[in-house]
């Protein structure tokens, strides 16, 4: 069983960044491919970025060159540092964990209550 809780979201202007970060319970936290993803209001949640359990990341089309994620096993987080941030960014962003390398929402377990980003134009 694992529990995520998401910080870190805000209101910030277009251009600027901001640091999002998942805290994890449970020992096995370094076995699994930890992700984030989005969903703005009358859309479908979709992927953003992934990382597993050697650091591999990967990235949607729509973030990539802007947006990073990384862990820290020793203190069970994942981290997303947003930078260039655009109006279209703005959704809920959630993170989630699973065992396997997918990007499908459905393919994930284990899921955290969200964080807000807003971006203002």
């Amino acid at each position: 069983q694992v529990q995520l809780v998401e910080s870190g979201g805000g209101l910030v202007q277009a251009g600027g960044s901001l640091r999002l970060s998942c805290a994890a319970s449970g020992r096995t936290f370094s076995s699994y491919t930890m992700a984030w993803f989005r969903q703005a209001p009358g859309k479908e949640r979709e992927f953003v970025a992934r990382i597993n359990w050697s650091g591999s990341t990967n990235y949607a089309d729509s973030v990539k060159g802007r947006f990073t994620i990384s862990r820290d096993n020793a203190k069970n987080t994942v981290y997303l540092q947003m930078s260039s941030l655009k109006p279209e960014d703005t959704a809920l962003y959630y993170c989630a964990a699973n065992r396997g390398w997918d990007t499908r929402p459905s393919e994930y377990d284990y899921w955290g209550q969200g964080t807000q980003v807003t971006v203002s134009s």
